[in-house]
């Protein structure tokens, strides 16, 4: 009873923020919700991850950063648009991200977490200076007439084409549940994130699902990353930063609970476009994640203790 008025409360709570944000600024939520929507989407192919192999991959970031570099080549290359060659990149770093648990990950799964850590770290290095050798530092964009696309309401005027990546993160959403819920090989991945010894036992193969749910999610990532090209710049490093987003958002919605990546995107999301529509509190708006976090660790700490 106690759990589920506290969540009441707090749904009411983040309601009437938004009410109150829509009528005083409402670009603050709106940019804030598509901002949300960019977090979840790349944050949930890792909280997949983490919710049934039990590893917290460094490299997550700097896998989308790849498969943008793979999807500037194509394009490129063949002319197509970033919508059209996502499907052959996803399906490149789905085997990218497969080989990398077969020789890498698969090695390390009974190790301390701490060497597990310093693995995928190593590997998002390695990426990195992979790309900069091959590309060097400098900067790639391209350009896309749709993603300049805005709506006029009275005096307001906004983009709309983020709001594409809202849509991906609820249809992620929507898919991992019904996948781990409706299908034969998402249930026994269910099985093996909760009891990997047990569901041994009733015969799930353990290391063919952890393959399976690690290539998915490198696939996931790798389809944002193909997306990522359409609204950003490119460079060597521009994953790191996503990877601690991402992982900032698992912790505070906690490790498996991927629908609750959503709500906590939405709380930062907004919680810095609140900061940069003020001139100065801007430059805080690139912390806001640690706040968050540390508030959201201390406030579970505290609780701990009390129960």
């Amino acid at each position: 009873m106690a759990k589920k008025r506290n969540a009441t409360i707090l749904v009411a709570v983040i309601t009437v923020a938004a009410v109150v944000i829509l009528f005083w600024r409402p670009t603050v939520l709106i940019y804030g919700l598509q901002a949300a929507g960019l977090y979840a989407s790349i944050a949930i192919p890792m909280g997949l991850i983490l919710g049934i192999v039990h590893i917290v991959n460094l490299a997550h970031g700097e896998f989308m950063m790849l498969a943008a570099y793979a999807t500037f080549m194509v394009c490129q290359a063949f002319g197509l648009d970033p919508f059209v060659a996502m499907v052959p990149v996803a399906l490149v770093t789905a085997a990218f991200g497969f080989m990398i648990y077969k020789l890498t990950i698969r090695q390390a799964l009974k190790s301390p977490e701490l060497n597990q850590l310093i693995l995928t770290f190593g590997i998002s290095i390695a990426i990195t200076q992979l790309i900069n050798l091959s590309f060097t530092s400098q900067t790639r964009k391209m350009s896309f007439d749709y993603v300049s696309a805005s709506v006029d309401i009275g005096e307001l005027s906004f983009g709309i084409y983020n709001f594409v990546f809202v849509v991906i993160a609820i249809l992620m959403v929507i898919g991992l549940r019904l996948y781990l819920t409706k299908t034969i090989s998402g249930k026994a991945a269910l099985a093996v994130g909760q009891n990997p010894k047990g569901a041994s036992i009733v015969g799930i193969d353990v290391d063919k699902t952890y393959g399976f749910v690690f290539a998915l999610a490198s696939g996931m990532i790798g389809m944002m990353g193909a997306l990522f090209i359409t609204r950003s710049s490119i460079f060597p490093g521009v994953g790191g930063p996503f990877t601690m987003k991402s992982f900032c958002l698992i912790a505070m919605a906690g490790v498996g609970n991927i629908p609750g990546i959503l709500g906590a995107s939405v709380l930062l999301g907004i919680s810095e476009n609140f900061l940069k529509a003020f001139r100065g509190t801007r430059g805080w708006a690139d912390i806001v994640f640690f706040v968050l976090i540390i508030t959201v660790i201390l406030g579970r700490s505290i609780k701990g203790k009390k129960a």
